[in-house]
């Protein structure tokens, strides 16, 4: 009998995938092979992925084979922010290039507004791509049957990354397997659950631990941040969010802290792993040096900085997200950009750039194109990112963050209170310079940049009124 390998036991046994792969494309255009060849595009997304946990660029306290690789086959933005740091918005964001004030969705389980196509809709009216989805979507439900504009090789599976990040890396691995190279272009988005998995833990893991249930991670436990202890004043409404948080309604001590970075890492190290599987199916098919590959997340997570678990808040840990962006020849390679502003709402327009098609009209979002293959051009000197979405039992966490070359402003709607932080002298945002007089001239001009911002905003039509910021 012959030897049954795993690429034959894929394409034998993935029969979702292979059913989406060679059923006809009816939105396409002409055949494939006689016109110019179009990059394939593929969009990685994990969950709740803070941006300093990435091997390749200093973190020490796991290993990301796969991630530190693509880091080093192309640009690794270290000033990447998520537009909202909570799922749906974020996602909304990523999906669009829009603001989730612009397309609706100020919390989660809500639809994209209609008026805002996303981006898989955009490139079936636009394009001859054949757009393909996997995983989780959560715009509404994280699981379901189908995803507007996309055919779906596989849905997520309720709240369990570890189970179905599997399914999620399977279901492209064979779609790459089966397809035909005569097909057209894919643009492919696989989104995978890790490491938001560590929220389940937060809920099994409440009550603090008087010693290590497994005494030989004794040595291995991640230091605390230097930004762990409170010393700046700061929002009510944060301090309300931590407060009802699990680390401290169960009072957690250092060492339960530690241990919840260290099981943190270690499901950051479980998505890596299902990423390469994804890669490896990329690569064993050819396609990867004709296929635009982006990787990222919709928002950080605590890291214990400022005592501080899950996101919801717009301080670093939590509005900070990985973007690496890869295409052999094409694309810069082994670039760590410690200074480019970017956000994500900056991906539609760029995979739309790479398509050869025009973007969804936009004030704000852009091609990342020349930063990726290192042409002149004037980028951003700010960013804007925003919280709407009122979340464990506390209410109006409405606030915005104007990020600068050197400084970060945030301001929240509910008490007003002001924080501008000097991020190139204090990365772990610890003296809040809002409330010293030698820094109105920088309070003054991050305020400006805010309302000039705001004044371009195309504020979804059903955004209840206390969701805009009108009222800031």
């Amino acid at each position: 009998m012959e030897k049954m390998t795993r690429k034959k036991f894929l394409k034998l046994s993935l029969g979702a995938a292979a059913a989406v792969a060679s059923a006809p494309y009816l939105g396409g255009c002409a055949p494939a092979f006689i016109k110019k060849k179009k990059p394939n595009i593929l969009l990685i997304m994990t969950d709740q992925q803070a941006i300093d946990t990435i091997s390749h660029t200093g973190c020490t306290e796991l290993e990301t084979p796969w991630l530190d690789k693509y880091c080093r086959e192309g640009v690794h933005f270290q000033e990447s922010y998520t537009t909202n740091p909570v799922c749906s918005p974020a996602r909304s964001s990523l999906l669009t290039g829009r603001m989730p004030s612009e397309t609706g969705v100020h919390r989660n389980t809500l639809s994209i507004n209609d008026a805002v196509p996303n981006v898989g809709q955009w490139f079936r009216e636009n394009s001859e791509y054949r757009s393909l989805y996997a995983g989780k979507w959560h715009l509404p439900q994280s699981w379901q049957p189908s995803v507007p504009g996309f055919d779906l090789l596989t849905p997520a599976i309720k709240g369990q990354g570890n189970l179905g990040d599997a399914v999620v890396a399977s279901a492209c691995e064979g779609y790459f397997h089966n397809r035909s190279k005569f097909d057209n272009p894919f643009l492919m988005v696989a989104s995978l659950f890790q490491p938001h998995d560590i929220c389940q833990w937060f809920r099994m893991n409440l009550e603090d631990i008087s010693e290590l249930r497994y005494p030989e991670l004794a040595g291995k436990l991640p230091e605390l941040p230097s930004n762990f202890q409170l010393s700046y004043p700061e929002s009510e409404v944060v301090g309300e969010l931590r407060s009802v948080l699990e680390s401290s309604r169960g009072n957690w001590s250092e060492l339960q802290w530690r241990y919840y970075l260290y099981v943190y890492y270690r499901q950051v190290e479980m998505v890596d792993a299902e990423i390469g599987r994804i890669l490896q199916g990329l690569e064993d098919s050819g396609e990867r040096e004709n296929t635009l590959v982006m990787i990222t997340s919709d928002h950080g997570e605590g890291m214990a900085e400022h005592q501080m678990i899950r996101k919801n808040y717009l301080y670093e840990a939590s509005a900070k997200v990985p973007l690496i962006v890869s295409m052999p020849d094409q694309i810069r390679s082994d670039i760590n950009d410690t200074s480019s502003l970017v956000s994500g709402i900056d991906l539609v327009p760029t995979m739309c750039d790479y398509a050869g098609i025009t973007s969804p009209g936009n004030a704000h979002s852009r091609s990342l194109r020349p930063l990726l293959e290192n042409r002149e051009s004037t980028w951003r000197s700010s960013l804007i990112s925003e919280v709407s979405h009122d979340s464990h039992g506390v209410e109006n966490q409405l606030a915005r963050m104007v990020r600068t070359e050197n400084y970060k402003y945030i301001v929240n709607a509910r008490d007003g209170v002001e924080q501008l932080f000097n991020l190139s002298i204090d990365a772990g945002e610890t003296d809040n310079l809002a409330l010293k007089a030698g820094y109105r001239s920088q309070l003054a001009e991050h305020k400006k940049l805010l309302n000039e911002w705001e004044s371009k905003l195309e504020i979804a039509s059903d955004l209840p009124e206390n969701k805009t910021w009108k009222n800031v």
